[in-house]
């Protein structure tokens, strides 16, 4: 006997946000932004006899799932926790990366490198960071790598604030200037 634990999450909404956000890792009014951005792919929509579940239950059990980290991700335990089909937790994972990938430029926007708002950004990355980062773009501070098992060399120091062994991981990707560019072997 499995009792879903989706209808909790509207609970959570109104009187426990950072239950919310613990379950799913965005905040509610961000789910909200996500839902309306995806819910009217076509991904969504069938004319199959089986209906569907509802998309804000789909995005519910994807973002679950990608929050959760080791054994706790399986698709059985994520159906477990949503009262579904491990079929079902496995069609709501691909259908939602469709869609959410589909959006990618809706989500993803990166400035053109002649706006004042970039070069305000220049500014403030070569003051608070270190020069070599100005022309940065992207960045991932504090990333956490799992490792497989504890390093047997200094491994108490890849312990983390998780309670596993991980590296820390900080990326910074630059954007080329035009004379860059010409510069490039082609």
């Amino acid at each position: 006997m499995r009792a879903s634990q989706l209808c909790l999450l509207e609970h959570f909404v109104d009187h426990w946000p950072h239950l919310f956000r613990k379950c799913l890792r965005v905040d509610p009014p961000i789910f909200d932004c996500i839902l309306d951005q995806i819910s009217g792919h076509t991904i969504f929509q069938s004319n199959s006899e089986n209906r569907q579940l509802a998309v804000a239950v789909q995005l519910a059990i994807f973002l679950f799932r990608a929050e959760h980290y080791g054994n706790a991700v399986s698709p059985e335990d994520v159906a477990q926790w949503a009262s579904v089909s491990v079929g079902s937790v496995v069609n709501c994972m691909n259908r939602v990366m469709v869609a959410i990938l589909d959006e990618h430029d809706r989500f993803i926007n990166i400035l053109s490198e002649d706006l004042q708002e970039m070069e305000r950004a220049r500014v403030f990355t070569e003051s608070h960071t270190c020069s070599a980062w100005r022309n940065g773009v992207f960045a991932a501070d504090g990333s956490s790598i799992p490792l497989f098992e504890k390093p047997h060399i200094f491994g108490e120091t890849f312990y983390d604030r998780k309670s596993r062994y991980s590296l820390n991981c900080q990326v910074c990707t630059q954007t080329l200037s035009a004379n860059s560019r010409r510069n490039l072997p082609r």
